[in-house]
């Protein structure tokens, strides 16, 4: 997770972009990132069949959602240096491996729990579900964010207790 605070700093640089096209296929929520700068959040999604499988290819969807409510698309520095899902791996029926691009060594697993889909990881060394990730940052006197601070916030996989962690860049 020591990598991760370069790639945050392209998360808080890169104003938003395009709007979405056309409406969102049946989906689920499965995370979050939020940040200091504004309201405005990252929302990661799994595009389902109608069967509630997971979609053979390219599952996990990401999109903005805006303070107003409003959705839009990420644009291409956003999908590929900050918010996009880099990879995603499939490890069996409705069971993926996911890489977000500012947390390249955090292998996110997307499977089912409880009925619902939800992205699981360790948490401060226990497996949890991830609800939300906040990124802290200042600028500095060049007007490039410095991140200060990572939280990621979960429920405990087995007893569903909350679980957090602070990640510091170094």
């Amino acid at each position: 997770m020591c990598k991760i605070a370069a790639g945050l700093i392209l998360l808080l640089l890169f104003p938003l972009c395009a709007t979405a096209e056309g409406p969102l296929r049946k989906t689920d929520h499965l995370f979050s990132i939020e940040r200091n700068k504004n309201g405005n959040c990252v929302h990661y999604d799994v595009s389902l069949k109608e069967n509630d499988d997971l979609a053979d290819l390219d599952p996990v969807t990401v999109h903005w959602v805006l303070e107003s409510g409003k959705m839009e698309e990420l644009n291409l520095v956003q999908r590929r240096y900050a918010y996009g899902v880099l990879s995603q791996e499939r490890l069996e029926k409705n069971k993926f491996r996911i890489m977000v691009a500012a947390f390249k060594d955090l292998k996110i697993i997307v499977e089912r729990v409880d009925g619902d889909y939800k992205a699981v990881l360790p948490i401060n060394g226990i497996q949890s579900i991830l609800d939300k990730i906040y990124v802290k940052a200042e600028e500095n006197r060049m007007g490039f964010p410095k991140v200060t601070f990572i939280d990621f916030f979960g429920r405990a996989l087995n007893t569903h207790s909350p679980v957090s962690e602070r990640i510091l860049p170094r």
